[in-house]
């Protein structure tokens, strides 16, 4: 058993023992409803033990470790208390798409989360969400200067620690897509690099193609900026971090040097979007 499946077994044993200490202490719910409780945190569970035995499968298959790669559990459009059965059951790296939605959530639940900010950041977003979500770990959408800016002088005037980023990359090259186009992003990384003191460059970041046709074509363009930023700033590839990968593709981004995916519907289920009401 590798450290990242041991330390979710340990953790999920902690939380049995906490819950079954705690149900002495209170009111037996009813037997239906226990049974749609336990149900419920079955399956994410379930799902989330599944998706690590893939990850380290997929790991195994081109001779990587397991460890080397981090799984964002994206928790988009999903209550707290479902986040919380996944916390439960030991995992503490949670992705969300939408600041509302981060900004809602992370009070609620524990401060040794590690939040990663994964959706499109507007620049009048950025100091509500570092100010709301003191325990952000990464923004992994940094696709310009002027979000770069923003980030690193709000993270300077809150005297936070360093804030890590990843560039986005548009390796599909999609219009519908943020991301800075290949051939700008050495230049991006750059200047981040050297003009953002409060940042911490850690990586790059891309979305493949909706229906999986390019996606190791988009994959491949993404490992090839990184060797062309590690280059240019005179570091080692195991310096820059490579994020891509979600529900559809991520074993096929480990085995092609994944080094962070993120995961939502396979752990969670199909996500649930509520219905726009007519004006």
């Amino acid at each position: 058993m590798n450290n990242l499946e041991k330390s979710v077994e340990e953790k999920a044993t902690e939380g049995e023992k906490e819950d079954s200490s705690s149900a002495v202490q209170s009111t037996e719910p009813s037997d239906s409803v226990m049974a749609a409780a336990s149900a419920t945190d079955g399956v994410a569970a379930t799902a989330l033990r599944s998706v690590i035995q893939r990850i380290e499968q997929a790991a195994e298959r081109c001779g990587r470790r397991s460890d080397q790669v981090r799984l964002v559990a994206v928790s988009k459009t999903k209550p707290v208390s479902l986040l919380k059965q996944v916390y439960d059951a030991g995992h503490r790296c949670f992705g969300e798409n939408y600041v509302k939605e981060l900004v809602e959530k992370a009070p609620q639940l524990p401060d040794d989360i590690e939040w990663h900010f994964i959706g499109n950041l507007q620049s009048n977003k950025v100091k509500p969400l570092l100010t709301g979500v003191p325990n952000l770990a990464m923004v992994e959408t940094v696709d310009d200067e002027k979000i770069a800016n923003q980030l690193d002088r709000v993270a300077g005037n809150i005297g936070r620690k360093p804030l890590k980023v990843f560039v986005q990359v548009n390796t599909s090259g999609e219009e519908t897509k943020s991301g800075v186009e290949p051939d700008g992003c050495v230049e991006l990384v750059k200047y981040i690099a050297s003009n953002c003191p409060n940042l911490e460059f850690c990586g790059l970041m891309t979305i493949g193609m909706p229906d999986y046709t390019s996606t190791p074509e988009n994959f491949k363009t993404l490992a090839k900026c990184r060797s062309e930023v590690c280059k240019a700033l005179g570091i080692s590839e195991d310096q820059c971090e490579l994020s891509m990968g979600m529900s559809g593709d991520f074993e096929l981004a480990v085995e092609m040097g994944s080094t962070n995916v993120r995961v939502g519907s396979t752990i969670f289920g199909a996500r649930e979007y509520p219905k726009k009401q007519s004006n």
